[in-house]
């Protein structure tokens, strides 16, 4: 036993001197190359230390917080070192679209993330380099998504918001439940073509749980294999390998993600029951094993981001509605008017509400879901208005920054629509496009998203009035803004609201009961 310990101190002896090695190399590396590129500067940024960088300045919640920060002092584009790996933050639309869109072909992949490779048949889109799987994938995703196409889902879309609004009526105190159900059931629909009862559902946690650990792994400073990949050989008993048993936890969940969510289809195939759900129209042309395995991991990543993105931005809307009452009056004001008391709205009303798509981009921008976007990656050097990018450099756009930027937003934390109108009541050019990512990696389901959150905040607004709830004193209980997740996807701190029919008749046009789940 003692020989046994003292060996295992000598082999952690070992892969400190190896990993300080590794690190002046590295050093030595930076110096050598800074001199081979004619000395033109990186832009600018926080001083670094040796060898770390700036590891110490980036905390590893609320990362968009500090990099605002860093575009106050430094400006739109900022670069940062964490280690080994370059960081170049973008703080204003303009600026990512010259880079990320205008030169896509160089800023389109991703950052290879240890902690994701060693889930073995992962393969998330999202987080895929831009190679032959990732082009498969989004061929895949552009065939069903595009905006032409997406009309196929609205049945599923229209089934859940009245569900929503069912819900709504019946137990109004567990809203926050109900927009995660909301979300999460039309895409489980969509794609899968099963309708659940309740988060409780059994394919629900199972892609829920596959999901928040996929974040976590791939958070920058949650491993530090990510930013010292060798770490990887470390065998789990050893100090510091304990991110393995975390590796194999995840694996555990995204298999039964991939696997018994697309088996609910193949089931049904099997049975001889039609279905026009995403994976039944994927499977349709599937002639081998890998294309099996992509469609798996598309039907996976195209839920994830779905019911991610849904959720958070209507959780946010009901956060504004209960502080800005104001806007939820005129808002409601528009529907009367346009719509009337005798129906509910429908998605062919758009074009007739200016103010309401007002408060659905408002909603967008005011609690964006991904505040620093997903990290794009170059895969050569480039220069920019005199600045030096490096190969490998890691780009993050920083969507937090572009929502409040002052010269396109004033007084950015109040919510205010109108931001997006013209003098004359119109839609202004501004639609936070750049909400849903930028160039080749931009989200192919946004079309698919905008309508679930369109049609969500009309139909809310048109039955329900949304306020803040009263103690037992009678005083209205204030409402505190605050985040948790994390930089991949944030929600608003759990609050309290009341939430009522806003009259008998109105309350009228919500359907009787919720629809059956499937068995």
């Amino acid at each position: 036993m003692c020989s046994f310990l003292s060996t295992s101190k000598w082999v952690l002896f070992e892969l400190v001197v190896l990993s300080l090695g590794i690190m002046v190399a590295f050093q030595f590396k930076v110096l050598l190359f800074t001199a081979r590129r004619i000395r033109l500067p990186f832009p600018p940024g926080p001083s670094k230390k040796w060898i770390i960088g700036n590891l110490s300045d980036i905390p590893t919640a609320e990362q968009w917080i500090v990099f605002t920060e860093w575009a106050k002092r430094y400006g739109n584009i900022v670069h940062a070192r964490v280690l080994q790996t370059h960081l170049v933050v973008l703080n204003d639309v303009e600026t990512a679209i010259d880079l990320l869109d205008k030169r896509s072909t160089i800023y389109s992949s991703r950052a290879p993330v240890p902690m994701l490779d060693m889930i073995e048949n992962l393969n998330f889109s999202s987080m895929l380099p831009h190679n032959d799987r990732w082009r498969e994938h989004r061929r895949m995703f552009q065939g069903f998504l595009k905006p032409g196409a997406v009309g196929s889902f609205e049945r599923y879309q229209y089934q859940q918001a009245d569900d929503l609004l069912c819900r709504l009526r019946d137990t109004p105190d567990q809203f926050l439940s109900h927009l995660r159900l909301e979300s999460s059931a039309i895409m489980m629909s969509a794609i899968y073509d099963y309708n659940a009862a309740s988060m409780d559902d059994h394919y629900l946690k199972i892609v829920e749980k596959s999901v928040e650990n996929i974040a976590i792994a791939a958070m920058p400073g949650a491993f530090l294999v990510n930013d010292l990949p060798f770490l990887r050989h470390v065998p789990e008993w050893f100090p510091g390998g304990g991110f393995k048993a975390f590796v194999r936890e995840t694996k555990m969940w995204t298999d039964q993600m991939r696997n018994d969510t697309l088996r609910i289809v193949q089931n049904k195939i099997e049975a001889g029951e039609a279905s026009d759900c995403l994976a039944a129209q994927l499977l349709e042309g599937c002639q081998s094993e890998n294309q099996l395995n992509n469609i798996k991991s598309v039907c996976a990543t195209a839920y994830a981001a779905g019911a991610e993105t849904s959720s958070s931005t209507l959780q946010g809307f009901f956060y504004a509605m209960v502080n800005f009452p104001d806007v939820q009056r005129r808002a409601q004001q528009e529907i009367d008017e346009v719509i009337g008391w005798d129906r509910l709205p429908t998605l062919e009303d758009r074009t007739s509400l200016p103010y309401i798509e007002a408060v659905y981009r408002e909603s967008l921008r005011w609690h964006p879901v991904t505040p620093i976007g997903v990290p794009h990656y170059t895969t050569d050097e480039d220069v920019y208005n005199g600045y030096y990018i490096p190969k490998g450099t890691t780009i993050i756009p920083n969507v937090w920054a572009m929502t409040r930027d002052p010269r396109k937003y004033q007084d950015p934390e109040i919510f205010d629509p109108s931001r997006f109108l013209e003098k004359d009541g119109s839609l202004n050019k501004d639609d936070v496009h750049y909400l849903f990512g930028f160039g080749r990696r931009i989200c192919p389901g946004r079309h698919l998203a905008a309508v679930t959150i369109w049609l969500s905040i009309v139909r809310i607004l048109a039955t329900f009035d949304i306020k803040k709830k009263k103690d037992s004193s009678g005083k209205e209980i204030q409402v505190d803004r605050g985040y948790s997740g994390n930089a991949l996807a944030i929600h608003p701190h759990p609050f309290e609201c009341d939430i009522a029919p806003r009259s008998e008749i109105i309350k009228g046009l919500i359907p009787d009961k919720i629809t059956q789940p499937h068995s």
